[in-house]
């Protein structure tokens, strides 16, 4: 049986930190900002086939396994995977603090 494609969608949390940080980014280098907007949103697309590649997140309290978490160009993506879809819970520079949640 082949699993079908799970939709991926964003807290609006989530959503906001990303575009400020590409706008940070394009300040600087706007080939750069595009780089890394383009492998976030590569790597959160391909979560839809196959959610469970990346480890538990550490910092999340009391995980059974559904929120995991990874990390492109210094951002660390958390994200939650349910029946139908994957959802992006939060995007921090791996230089800031890290928060349990």
């Amino acid at each position: 049986m082949v699993n079908k494609p799970l939709n991926v969608l964003w807290d609006i949390e989530a959503r906001s930190f990303f575009k400020k940080a590409i706008a940070y980014i394009k300040k600087d280098s706007e080939l750069n900002a595009e780089k890394v907007k383009k492998a976030i949103l590569q790597s959160t697309s391909d979560l839809k086939l196959n959610p469970e590649k990346h480890a538990p997140d550490q910092y999340r309290i009391n995980n059974n396994g559904n929120y995991r978490a990874y990390e492109v160009y210094g951002f660390r993506i958390a994200y939650f995977i349910s029946d139908d879809h994957v959802r992006i819970v939060r995007i921090r520079h791996t230089r800031m603090e890290p928060k349990s949640y």
